[in-house]
């Protein structure tokens, strides 16, 4: 089957999934931002192998296309990218209490970008560690799934505290302190070499940046680590670069 083929039964098994009732694009950019839009809409219900093995087929094509990038050497280092393109043990995922990803499509949210490079299993994985729990995720607290499609072998997802005004409390700095200590110990628990995190809560979450970065910097000197000898800051934006360029 060809690329073209493999993604429109990709398509059409995801709108029987969602019940939706969109049109198929003619272009390869086009179906694959449809089909992305509507992994981010699908419930978590445990997907068809006909499903996995069309998604997977198409998101290891994508993966192999972004370019993987792999860092090998031990210490704290500072890369600016796109998350889902590092080869690491475990990238640490900025999620909301639900644990679910991000539902609205072709959100620019890392959650969003994560879960979609995943693939639907990713969701999966979260809700049954969610309804195993049996209530949603504390702030600062974090869970570990496989990471799938990704070239990581694991993902940590992690809540962080939301800052509505901008000014964090003192108490809301512990908390994003501890989303970074939540990250490690189950690295460290899972015996995990090599780690990345994202600027968690510095999106939508306005936890000031400077701050923030200060918090992470300093956590991870602090922390007692055993296994993880590769700890990643993943930036995105130039402003994040600049932050941690001069900080680390």
């Amino acid at each position: 089957m060809n690329r073209l083929k493999n993604i429109d039964n990709a398509i059409n098994i995801l709108l029987s999934d969602t019940e939706a009732d969109w049109a198929i694009p003619d272009t390869l950019p086009l179906k694959q931002r449809l089909m992305r839009a509507l992994m981010n809409v699908r419930k978590p219900i445990k997907p068809s192998q006909e499903l996995i093995d069309a998604q997977d087929k198409e998101l290891v094509r994508q993966r192999e296309e972004k370019v993987i990038v792999e860092i090998k050497q031990e210490g704290m280092h500072l890369w600016q990218g796109d998350i889902t393109r590092l080869k690491v043990d475990a990238i640490v995922n900025a999620a909301n209490s639900q644990m679910l990803g991000c539902f609205l499509p072709l959100h620019a949210c890392i959650d969003n970008a994560i879960h979609s490079a995943a693939g639907v299993q990713l969701r999966c994985a979260c809700n049954e560690l969610m309804q195993a729990q049996g209530h949603e995720e504390a702030t600062g607290q974090a869970k570990i799934t496989l990471g799938f499609n990704l070239p990581a072998r694991y993902v940590i997802h992690t809540v962080g505290p939301i800052i509505p005004d901008g000014i964090p409390t003192k108490e809301q700095e512990e908390e994003l302190a501890s989303c970074y200590r939540s990250s490690l110990k189950l690295a460290e628990e899972n015996a995990l070499e090599s780690i990345a995190f994202c600027c968690i809560s510095t999106g939508v979450f306005n936890f000031p940046k400077e701050l923030a970065a200060k918090i992470a910097i300093k956590t991870v000197k602090d922390y007692p680590r055993q296994h993880v000898k590769t700890v990643v800051f993943n930036v995105f934006k130039d402003d994040d670069y600049a932050i941690y360029k001069q900080l680390i």
